[in-house]
């Protein structure tokens, strides 16, 4: 972990309790009902070994889908992340997708990325290889599907910022989004996941 990151760590709590003050990217929204028009199960990501993942592999389970970054101040999250992998697993995936959008905070390559998260937070749930999660030429399939109401059928939020979640549910339907801001083990994540 570097000087910066040790520093993003340390500061984490006092910048969560700022931005939830300032009311700072803690956007959370909820689907009214609307079924996807394009099947979220016909999609597959590339693991950060470059191996391909079906999501089909997950239809019956809740997908958290997550844009992170190693060198943000909301990084800490990988370790809410992982507590509610460990404590959900049975019904929940989550999957990490590493974007260097947002002020080049992910700048290393897909193993350093993937070393990084599984030494310094325990990360134990599938990383993407890193790929482009805002709009325009190179976004990710998975992450044009979630920010796209002509695809999900309701929802055109793209990420504000890193750590932004998307919740589908069982059934392969966008349920939530939440923004950085939102702590994975917030009552809102946990009630969402629960449900």
């Amino acid at each position: 972990m570097t000087l910066r990151q040790k520093f993003l760590k340390a500061v984490y709590p006092v910048m969560m309790w700022f931005t939830k003050q300032s009311n700072t990217n803690t956007i959370t929204l909820a689907n009214p009902a609307a079924e996807p028009l394009v099947p979220l199960y016909t999609l597959s990501v590339t693991l950060t070994n470059g191996r391909q993942l079906d999501l089909n592999n997950y239809r019956g389970k809740k997908i958290l889908l997550v844009n992170t970054a190693s060198d943000c101040g909301y990084t800490p999250q990988f370790d809410g992340l992982e507590k509610l992998y460990q404590q959900f697993k049975d019904r929940l995936v989550i999957l990490a997708f590493p974007a260097n959008d947002f002020r080049e905070q992910e700048k290393g390559a897909d193993e350093n990325i993937a070393a990084f998260c599984k030494i310094n937070f325990g990360v134990t749930f599938p990383l993407m290889k890193k790929s482009k999660v805002i709009k325009g030429a190179g976004q990710n399939e998975i992450f044009a599907w979630l920010t796209n109401k002509d695809k999900n059928g309701w929802n055109d939020q793209v990420p504000t910022w890193n750590f932004c979640k998307y919740l589908v549910n069982e059934n392969g339907w966008l349920t939530h989004f939440f923004a950085s801001s939102v702590d994975p083990l917030s009552s809102e994540v946990m009630s969402a996941v629960k449900q």
